[in-house]
């Protein structure tokens, strides 16, 4: 399965201000909601949130990737957001976040999930390409990205 594919228009916002990770957060769960694919919105914020509190998804180099798997879902599915100006994340660098893909998967999807958590962490560590999704303006525009360095990358 390829990041976009997991990704719809519905499911990408751009250049968001948004002043804390909680608000973050809550705001991804509301677009991953968009994508139709949740049965139970509420379980998707609790197993989103619990996951956090193990241990933060802000990986570093203003990037973040929350994740989890759950029943409420019926397919994986992922929402992209960038924000307008960087918000503290409690990352593994101290530094703040402005680039966050949540990706959420049925509970048995447990190796489609790793492949596009390892898609994601792959090409997230180009600097250049983060710098192209910071700089993005619209959702058509994020994904336009995405899926042409998922192509250019790792379709090969």
């Amino acid at each position: 399965m390829r990041i976009a594919d997991a990704l719809n228009i519905e499911s990408i916002d751009a250049n968001v201000d948004l002043d804390s990770k909680n608000d973050v957060l809550l705001h991804l769960v509301d677009l991953i909601g968009k994508a139709g694919v949740v049965t139970d919105i509420d379980k998707v914020r609790d197993v989103i949130f619990k996951r956090e509190e193990i241990m933060s998804t802000g990986v570093g180099q203003g990037f973040a990737v929350p994740h989890a798997k759950t029943n409420a879902v019926n397919k994986t599915s992922a929402a992209l957001l960038t924000l307008s100006q960087p918000v503290d994340y409690q990352s593994l660098d101290n530094q703040p976040v402005q680039i966050v893909i949540m990706l959420v998967g049925p509970e048995d999807a447990f190796s489609a999930h790793l492949r596009l958590l390892s898609r994601i962490s792959r090409l997230m560590t180009d600097s250049e390409f983060r710098t192209r999704l910071a700089a993005a303006g619209s959702a058509q525009e994020l994904y336009q990205c995405i899926d042409d360095e998922e192509s250019r990358k790792l379709d090969l």
